[in-house]
């Protein structure tokens, strides 16, 4: 007896011929957000590549200090509200030295943080034809060799050894000479080239350059409108950006502990919040976590200037607590295609999902993969019905109709499918009008 699988009802012997398959179902699905990148000059770490540092990990090996320090402030604040932030180091530095003897300590990386390391040489308690060799950082042992010779040495996450033959002792020889360096234009433009590629949702320009502010504005723009990469970019007092792509922050904060926290180191903030944000959610009145005042009060004319202006501006309730005033990007030359609604930032993250997400989808499931006829675009439509209705289901959009707001059809080549979708998203309440009457 003849069994198998079958594509058409040609089988030519008796048999049992059987296609087991699952039920047409969605692909895709929502996708995750809250990645923000930040391209930073740095003391420590690994220069001209990304790295990924998600909420809560330890990141004293990598980037040379704890996440507490203020050498780190930036990312800390960025990751109070993303989940993972791709970090840039755009500087590559010099780094520190020793020479003890016939032996040389180099820096792992080049950059300040160098100067902190502290090289120790001692006989061996046990064997006194060795000697132990420590790395001490800021005075904390962090590597512990026991060797007869120099050459006998292996890299730690701290420094490399050169040399060779016998170690002279040493209580305390710190490493010197190391500089972080300056950083340059190219380097920006090196660093967008590198995030170009990735996934993420947003970018901290946390710089006061003009010249690059419009750097990083054009960049928005050409990922949003010729890479179809829907992200938003995040920088300081640059609200004639006008684009839903670009946030203006145009002041910062005092944490509680003193700290001030400029306009444009508070883009980290701004970014890490509007990537973590869910597509259902908006920034307005979110409170800025341990910020006890912020750098600039406004009147309320000032402040009603900056949201037409396009402004992210911080503000304080009357109990004392920084709040941000309004959700809003750069955008204010509305036309009939974009109109105003396009300056919530919420509505950005709705579109912007969308956008992002059947890229996604239809790239990777679809394209290629399922016949330009009636039965293939019934299930394009079906994915995008069943998208769309998730979105509606946490009340991100509303309204839609699954048989009048989106049509799929044969597009004006073969190979070609047009999809025409009407979706409303929904904003938050923002503005109450109360009123009273007494009798």
């Amino acid at each position: 007896m003849a069994g198998g699988t079958w594509v058409t009802q040609n089988q030519k012997l008796p048999g049992v011929y059987i296609n087991i398959e699952t039920a047409p179902a969605p692909l895709g699905a929502l996708g995750d957000r809250g990645v923000t990148s930040l391209p930073l000059s740095m003391s420590w770490g690994p220069s001209k590549t990304l790295i990924a540092i998600d909420a809560g990990a330890d990141v004293s090996d990598v980037l040379g200090y704890d996440i507490t320090d203020p050498k780190l402030i930036l990312i800390k604040e960025a990751l109070k509200n993303a989940s993972r932030v791709l970090l840039y180091r755009l500087n590559t530095g010099t780094k520190a030295t020793v020479t003890v003897g016939n032996l040389v300590a180099t820096a792992f990386y080049g950059g300040v943080r160098g100067n902190d390391i502290t090289l120790v040489t001692e006989t061996n308690v046990d064997e006194e034809s060795k000697v132990d060799v420590v790395t001490l950082l800021a005075g904390v042992e962090r590597d512990r060799q026991t060797v007869a010779t120099a050459g006998e040495l292996t890299a730690n996450s701290w420094v490399t050894f050169s040399g060779t033959g016998e170690l002279t002792e040493t209580a305390g020889a710190p490493l010197t000479g190391g500089a972080d360096g300056t950083v340059i234009n190219s380097d920006h433009t090196d660093y967008l080239g590198t995030i170009e590629v990735q996934n993420f949702n947003t970018i901290a320009f946390t710089f006061a350059d003009a010249t690059l502010k419009s750097v990083y504005v054009a960049f928005a723009k050409r990922m949003r409108d010729a890479e179809g990469k829907y992200i938003q970019v995040v920088l300081s007092e640059y609200p004639n950006a006008d684009t839903e792509g670009v946030i203006s922050v145009k002041n910062g904060v005092v944490l509680a502990d003193g700290t001030t926290i400029t306009a444009a180191q508070a883009c980290a903030w701004v970014a890490g919040a509007t990537a973590g944000a869910n597509v259902n959610e908006s920034l307005t009145s979110k409170a800025y976590e341990d910020a006890a005042d912020v750098t600039t009060r406004y009147t309320r004319t000032q402040l009603e200037a900056a949201a037409d202006a396009g402004e992210f501006v911080f503000t304080t309730r009357p109990d004392g607590t920084v709040i941000v005033l309004y959700d809003i990007n750069t955008l204010t030359s509305f036309t009939p295609k974009k109109g105003k609604v396009f300056r919530k930032n919420r509505v950005i993250r709705v579109l912007d999902s969308i956008g992002n997400d059947f890229q996604q989808i239809f790239s990777k499931f679809y394209i290629g993969k399922v016949s330009n006829n009636a039965n293939g675009r019934n299930l394009f439509k079906n994915e995008c019905v069943d998208y769309i209705v998730e979105l509606q289901n946490i009340e991100a959009v509303q309204n839609f109709d699954s048989q009048d707001d989106i049509s799929v059809q044969q597009g004006t080549e073969a190979d070609a499918v047009l999809i025409n979708m009407n979706i409303q998203p929904v904003d938050s309440a923002e503005k109450f009008y109360f009123k009273i009457t007494v009798s």
